[in-house]
């Protein structure tokens, strides 16, 4: 049996290397395999060590404190200890999937309390938690902080980067494995990260060409189900050959994708127009307003004895200009590419603004062949 099933490999792979195209995309860098997923951890801990940067005296840490310090046989209470040199955080980690007990893992350390840095602290032990409940890791060690904080007497301070945030490499040793379903299961499904129809039809039967008929069958425009081998010994084998499969992937829609807050525009290569004319221009206004005062006078006689009083008068001078900037306009004919309505627009020097009045108005006109969306 194993004889028989080496030499389907050896079939597949010599297949695999010659009939498949030059652009194609691995299924690797395609799709997901369903329930081969990687998992969130969470935990809470202490990190001590600071040099005066901590919670000072923030009442979790200090309580924190006072329960890792009673699991050592002492009895101490909250008010005979400072939370100067340690800090409440929380930790979090992704556990991967087919990770082995007694595997280790990296972890993020962030502070969740009032410490200005957590340079040069050390992780107490802390269980890290799945959403069952469950540990399925244990954390601690030193940590690596790339930012730092200083402060001076007069309240002045500078910081670079984020300094109440670390890692620590392989700081969680896992203690419990996930279990996976892919050694008991019958059907591998496979997910696409781009949900196409036409895709997963040409993944179906580059899957069917390769292992034979029926082994792969299309679920709906985002999964396809591929039949696995009965032996388990096998799986690993059959896994490698599949995800190194190589199909051309569907055409994608049309998208025009406008972040209105940045001003940025990405348009899809596939962008097209049917015939249309634009027309752009643009209306300035300019206001001057300028006061103009002339001071009073008075006028005295022989005797000293005031005759004529005026006041000082104050007269505004308004001046409006309005002008209309020459219109720009050019005509988009059958089937335009995305390079023709770049270049027609740069012609006429547009802003992103105006892009996108431009674009909305020649979706509105019928005339834009293609999604926008607006982020």
């Amino acid at each position: 049996m194993m004889k028989i099933f080496k030499s389907i490999l050896l079939i597949v792979l010599l297949t695999i290397s010659f009939s498949a195209p030059i652009k194609a995309d691995r299924l690797k860098d395609m799709v997901s395999f369903a329930g081969i997923r990687p998992n969130q951890l969470l935990g809470y801990g202490i990190v001590v060590g600071l040099d005066g940067t901590g919670d000072s005296s923030l009442n979790l840490t200090l309580q924190s404190m006072q329960s890792t310090i009673s699991q050592f046989g002492l009895v101490v209470s909250t008010g005979d200890l400072s939370a100067k040199n340690s800090a409440a955080v929380m930790i979090t980690a992704e556990l991967n999937p087919f990770t082995k007990v007694g595997q280790q893992i990296g972890i993020t350390i962030s502070s969740m309390g009032k410490a200005k840095s957590l340079r040069g602290g050390t992780l107490l032990m802390a269980p890290l938690k799945g959403a069952d409940g469950l540990t399925y890791a244990i954390a601690q060690g030193n940590l690596a902080v790339g930012g730092f904080g200083v402060e001076g007497a007069d309240g002045s301070s500078m910081s670079v980067n984020i300094p109440t945030v670390g890692t620590i490499a392989n700081g969680a040793t896992v203690e419990r494995m996930v279990e996976a379903p892919f050694i008991k299961s019958k059907n591998f499904v496979m997910n696409l990260h781009q949900g196409d129809f036409t895709t997963a039809n040409r993944i179906t039967e580059e899957i069917n060409k390769v292992f034979g008929p029926d082994v792969a069958k299309a679920l709906d425009h985002t999964s396809v189900s591929v039949r696995a081998p009965s032996d388990p010994s096998q799986k690993v084998s059959f896994m490698s050959l599949l995800e190194n499969l190589e199909v051309d992937p569907a055409a994608p829609v049309a998208k025009v994708v406008i972040n209105a807050r940045t001003g940025t525009i990405v348009i899809g290569g596939d962008v097209r127009v049917t015939p249309a004319a634009v027309s752009h221009g643009s209306l300035t206004v300019k206001v001057n307003e300028d006061t103009n005062t002339t001071p009073g006078q008075t006028l005295y006689d022989d005797a000293g004895n005031i005759t004529t009083a005026t006041a000082a008068t104050t007269e505004k001078d308004t001046e409006i200009e309005a002008g209309a900037a020459t219109a720009s306009a050019f005509v988009f004919d059958t089937g335009t590419s995305l390079s023709d309505i770049v270049d027609a627009i740069n012609a006429i020097g547009t802003t992103s603004a105006d892009l996108v009045a431009i674009l909305e108005a020649l979706r509105a006109a019928g005339a834009l062949r293609a999604q926008m969306i607006i982020i």
